[in-house]
């Protein structure tokens, strides 16, 4: 699987984004705390070099808290400030500005030296699509100024919002990279709706989340779909053959069939996809600090 996923918007957002950085004193970058490497844009780094950075780890309600407590220590080593939201119900929103202004101090210090009191942080959020942006940014500024919807790519253009005296953010579209490097990160991104399913053969997206599922949560997979044990991975069995059977399994349990008797094993994956972006299934984290460090080790 060799996604490519880069329309002319995304070319002309990356360049508005270099153009406008010289407006901004911060970035905040909008991640999905369930996939904190595969929602970041590789690309961001490069272009917003220079300036402090804001990491926020939104859906964090949705994944592991361990491992957002891994995650943000993770970021922080980088040299990043980190603040874990949920952006749907407003968790951890209202601690937001007080964030900014300690992550900005000393430039705050030196404007008020210079005679600038009161002027606001001007900060740019920038992400993937469909990590939450818009969400965030209206539950921020406490007003729907910011277009929400579940599909991706739906924000279009530069806006600015005013959150309060001390603060303005600058909204921008969402941002893809031209091409998936690893598989797993196009996975990762359509396990949680970032991309479109339809990028994708959902039942085979189905059998991948399900070998996951298997490996990093078992309890979970058979508390979920009422499975006594799990069968048991053959030595040479693959993500997809191994997921197909656990499918199946599911499929058995929830009285999925099709004429002749067959599993639904297509329902059964549209089923298990919709069930974890909803968070019905718990609480999971799909990728884990170990990866980066094993991923930077092979490169570097």
């Amino acid at each position: 699987m060799n996604i490519q996923w880069y329309p002319g918007h995304m070319t002309k957002t990356r360049r508005q984004i270099e153009a406008d950085l010289k407006y901004v004193d911060i970035v905040v970058e909008i991640i999905d705390a369930r996939i904190p490497i595969s929602s970041r844009n590789p690309d961001i780094d490069a272009i917003c070099a220079g300036k402090p950075r804001l990491i926020v780890l939104n859906r964090a309600d949705q994944a592991d808290p361990e491992q957002n407590r891994r995650w943000a220590a993770f970021f922080r080593e980088q040299g990043h400030h980190v603040l874990e939201t949920d952006a749907r119900s407003g968790r951890g929103i209202n601690q937001f500005s007080a964030v900014i202004q300690g992550a900005l101090k000393e430039q705050i210090a030196q404007w008020r030296a210079k005679g600038l009191v009161g002027r606001p942080v001007r900060a740019m959020v920038v992400g993937v699509p469909n990590v939450g942006k818009s969400t965030f940014i209206n539950k921020v500024a406490r007003k729907k100024s910011a277009k929400t919807s579940d599909r991706p790519g739906v924000t279009r253009g530069k806006q600015w919002v005013n959150v309060d005296t001390s603060l303005d953010l600058m909204d921008t579209p969402g941002i893809l990279w031209p091409k998936f490097e690893d598989p797993r990160t196009g996975m990762d991104l359509a396990f949680t709706g970032a991309v479109k399913d339809d990028i994708m053969d959902v039942e085979t997206l189905g059998c991948h989340m399900m070998a996951l599922m298997a490996q990093r949560y078992p309890q979970a997979l058979m508390a979920a779909y009422k499975l006594k044990e799990l069968p048991e991975r053959e030595e040479e069995e693959n993500d997809v053959a191994y997921g197909y059977r656990l499918l199946e399994a599911g499929a058995l349990k929830r009285g999925m069939r099709i004429s002749g008797g067959e599993f639904d094993t297509e329902r059964m994956a549209r089923v298990l996809l919709d069930e974890y972006r909803a968070g019905k299934l718990g609480r999971f984290t799909l990728e884990v600090p170990e990866e980066v460090q094993e991923d930077e080790s092979e490169h570097g």
